[in-house]
């Protein structure tokens, strides 16, 4: 879909539908509508008298009749303008280019409101909501449904410059966060190790990002055990991927280190899952899916800030070679550890990466990971949970969190959890046999294997996939985690 900026008046600008949002307010309030109303011949105020309020997802379609040259109007709902928050905007745009393409219009154009925000972030939330609404992945069907795609989509404003700069950031940031969804919706046998790192390459090269894919005899003499535990059982083998961005004048730089646990699919190992729990773990590697969008973002943006993603790959197979429950293994950090569960396998393959990370002498280190059920039962899909050892750096995800709506909630990591994962035959293990905790104790395990000050694990397992409960999140893998890293990081830049 191409995007324009065109600096026009609504009433002369010609497209298969223009689009309208609204606040719930009087619509002798909607003072910014009231010129396009009297062009209308009154059509505005008569539709807010009977069939439309502005209320969220809300929806009007009236004909012009001949007094604009373009055919149609679609009204949007935004909901309260008190508090009115991009996320609204995002909200509806997705609600409104939905609805156009079930219409079949091919061209449509977007006023800008005023709604309180500037014009390049409201510019910004449209695009974005628009572009992540759109989305549907349509797999390996041989007759790929049927969909005419919208082909062109123009916001208009007088304010051409600073909405220009809001339309780049947000096409960037959905088309960031398109790309995860598209890497964590493909099929495990399809999406292996190697085809993770092969896409973070594409990636990487399209955005002048520096790329290493390190291959099973570099992660061994990186004495990366745990890495390669998880991988021995699989004819996949490991991939461990590095993604720099450092632009001019950063290259000196203490770098964010973002680290995203890569498992591209999960048996749980000796440790099986049901048949029903094996449904959903071609998702798995959301984690590393959300850093390679990230990347995209930042890299994409040009960003002056050093920022170096991790992504560890395996996938966690069962056969003669496989790990099991009571080995031993060793991570990179010398530290060994008792394999209580094969099926507590992400852990396993973020401490080596965390390890890693150390050699970057990073201002924060962030993982993110779809680790543990526990996480789920605590928060359900309302937020992801995070754990850290920095209380700035924890109020700085809350922040970005709470602008992109990837919530995310602390929870402890009190040092009693430690008590947990103690060994008899190990330093420590990879899980507990207490039936508790199941969240506090994934992320007291990684916590063994940081040696700087600033670190956050984000739980994700709860907002791996959408049920189609935003319009901008259709249903299956969300993307979670691409919006929220990225706001991060622009949030950092701000600050400094």
């Amino acid at each position: 879909m191409k995007i324009h900026v065109v600096a026009t008046d609504a009433s002369a600008y010609n497209a298969s539908v223009l689009l309208l949002f609204a606040p719930h307010i009087a619509w002798s309030e909607q003072l910014s509508l009231h010129p396009l109303n009297e062009v209308l011949q009154g059509a505005l105020a008569e539709v807010f008298s009977s069939d439309f309020a502005g209320k969220t997802g809300e929806t009007a379609l009236l004909y012009t009749r001949g007094t604009l040259p373009t055919t149609r109007i679609l009204l949007v709902g935004l909901g309260q303008r008190q508090g009115l928050t991009a996320d609204a905007l995002r909200r509806a745009a997705a609600v409104a280019v939905q609805k156009a393409r079930t219409m079949s219009l091919t061209h449509v154009a977007a006023l800008l409101p005023d709604v309180g925000l500037s014009v390049s972030d409201t510019a910004e939330a449209i695009v974005e909501g628009a572009l992540l609404g759109l989305y549907r992945y349509q797999g390996l069907k041989s007759t790929p449904d049927t969909i005419t795609a919208i082909e062109q989509f123009d916001v208009l404003t007088k304010e051409a410059e600073a909405a220009s700069d809001g339309v780049r950031i947000g096409q960037a940031i959905a088309d960031g966060t398109n790309l995860a969804r598209e890497l964590a919706n493909t099929p495990p046998n399809i999406c292996t190790p190697d085809y993770l790192a092969s896409q973070a390459e594409k990636m990487a090269k399209a955005n002048d990002l520096t790329v290493s894919i390190l291959k099973r005899k570099q992660i061994e003499a990186l004495k990366m055990g745990a890495l390669l535990a998880v991988a021995q059982g699989s004819a996949n083998p490991p991939r461990f991927i590095i993604l720099e961005h450092r632009p001019e004048g950063t290259e000196n730089q203490a770098p964010i280190v973002l680290v995203g646990k890569g498992v591209t699919f999960d048996t749980g190992g000796y440790s099986l899952k049901t048949g029903e729990g094996m449904l959903g773990m071609k998702m798995d590697m959301s984690g590393g899916a959300a850093v390679i969008g990230a990347m995209h973002v930042i890299s994409r943006l040009e960003w002056p800030i050093a920022v170096v993603g991790l992504i560890p790959a395996a996938d966690n197979m069962v056969d003669e070679r496989a790990y099991q429950p009571t080995d031993v293994i060793t991570a990179s950090n010398g530290k060994t550890i008792e394999i209580i569960s094969t099926d507590a396998e992400g852990r396993l393959l973020l401490a080596d990466a965390l390890v890693y990370a150390k050699r970057y002498t990073p201002v924060a280190v962030i993982d993110i990971a779809t680790l543990t059920g526990a996480v789920l039962t605590a928060l359900g899909n309302v937020a992801a949970g995070v754990f850290s050892t920095d209380a700035a750096l924890t109020h700085d995800l809350q922040q970005a969190g709470e602008a992109t709506y990837e919530r995310v909630w602390e929870l402890p990591m009190h040092p009693e959890f430690q008590k947990l994962i103690e060994s008899d035959s190990a330093d420590l293990k990879n899980s507990s046999t207490a039936k508790m905790a199941g969240a506090s104790v994934g992320a007291i395990f990684l916590k063994n294997f940081i040696d700087y000050p600033a670190w956050a694990h984000i739980d994700m397992a709860g907002k791996m996939t959408s049920e189609g409960d935003l319009p901008y999140a259709p249903k299956g893998a969300s993307g979670y985690g691409v919006r929220l890293l990225a706001e991060f990081v622009r949030r950092r830049i701000k600050s400094e």
